[in-house]
């Protein structure tokens, strides 16, 4: 029986696919895994048993992936399997932005109480709510990963002429994206030709403050950013001060500050980018299947932290080694191994920066003899027999 502690409300139709032999819930002691959503996990002990970790959604910024790593804790994310969602309510960021739609409903709420002239005061200030339309508007996508694929290619089939920044396109989202949407790896060709920009990328030391009072400069007077992806990767200060200069027209975003809420020109969501039944379904059915591959097989799908991994299993048993990063360490787990008397039948090995795992498959049991001879290996970090 595996034990998997819930930090958040996880949706059953993932936990469900735990299956039996799986105890799951809040309140679990010793846990060989944690399903977590948006739930802070810095401060928390992580106790000795815990095997994994599994986001489900594509931030792990409250996951200390550090200690993880050196304690041999596997981080596994859930990407796209919220991308729709967070597409969806992009697009729907674009023509707020664009339309004064918000101030609109708000004042049309005022008029109660006015009876038959309600029409006729509609009629007399609805210009006062006038917007551009995004068709024929140039798009900017900084970040073309899941998400940044699917708002590009929605905003082309709006009409839109799109350019999408990524120097780290992957092969995959390429073969994904229109071919109507312009590539490029120059990030000022987004700022300089856009009159609307929209933020996918991660919250990284090179991403954070990314739409500063330095790059707002080189931006089209007028221009309309919407950020759904992380708060700090715009200085807010700058952009309140672009927006009461009117060099920004709109700024839409998905987290409230307490410096710009309220603020004219800037329309807060309450983080509501992935809350859809259906994200909440497909991320906890996607965390719940990288687990059980992880602790039933040794295999590593989508982890932020270890190299992806998978081996279908040949032998009796699997020894599944975490180390630091060591390009020989594969083959020093394999002669360990044959040393204490056991037949491989089965290995790979991968390195993702400053870490390593290695899956080796035996054709008879491993004793205990021979999991002390593995961690004695210098560099070895976990040694677990499966």
């Amino acid at each position: 029986m595996y034990n998997v502690l819930t930090l958040n409300k996880i949706a059953k139709v993932g936990t469900s696919r735990l299956g039996d032999n799986y105890c799951v819930g809040d309140d679990v002691e010793n846990p060989q895994a944690v399903l977590v959503r948006s739930a802070a996990m810095h401060d928390m002990e992580l106790p000795e048993s815990l095997l994994a970790i599994a986001r489900a959604g594509a931030g792990v910024n409250n996951i200390p992936l550090d200690k993880c790593s050196e304690k041999g804790i596997v981080v596994f994310n859930t990407p796209g399997a919220n991308a729709n969602a967070v597409k969806e309510l992009v697009i729907t960021a674009l023509l707020l932005a664009s339309r004064k739609v918000v101030d609109g409903i708000e004042w049309a709420k005022t008029l109660k109480g006015n009876g038959d002239a309600v029409g006729k005061m509609v009629e007399k200030g609805k210009s006062q709510f006038a917007g551009p339309e995004i068709k024929g508007k140039t798009l900017g996508v900084i970040g073309l990963g899941a998400i940044g694929v699917l708002v590009a290619n929605a905003a082309a089939a709006l009409g839109m002429d799109v350019i999408g920044y990524d120097p780290f396109l992957s092969e995959a989202n390429r073969a994904k994206l229109c071919e109507c949407v312009k590539h490029t790896t120059e990030l000022d060709e987004i700022f300089t030709a856009s009159d609307y920009i929209t933020i996918h990328v991660p919250s990284l030391p090179d991403t954070k403050g990314m739409i500063n009072t330095a790059n707002i400069a080189k931006m089209k007077d007028g221009v309309r950013i919407v950020n759904y992806s992380r708060a700090d990767l715009v200085v807010s200060a700058d952009i309140l001060k672009a927006i009461s200069e009117k060099k920004i027209a709109a700024y839409v975003t998905d987290f409230g500050t307490d410096d710009i809420l309220g603020q004219e020109g800037v329309i807060v969501t309450p983080h509501l980018g992935a809350s859809t039944p259906e994200s909440e379904d497909n991320c906890a059915m996607m965390a719940a299947d990288e687990i059980k591959d992880y602790i039933e097989n040794g295999n590593i799908t989508n982890s932020v932290t270890m190299p992806a991994l998978k081996l279908d299993r040949t032998g009796s048993a699997r020894i599944c080694v975490i180390s630091k990063a060591d390009e020989n360490m594969t083959a020093k787990v394999s002669d360990a191994v044959t040393a204490a008397g056991n037949s491989v039948v089965g290995m790979l090995g991968k390195t993702r920066k400053d870490y390593g795992y290695a899956v080796v498959d035996t054709a008879n049991d491993v004793s205990d003899d021979t999991v002390n001879a593995i961690k004695a290996i210098d560099g070895v970090i976990s040694v677990r027999v499966i």
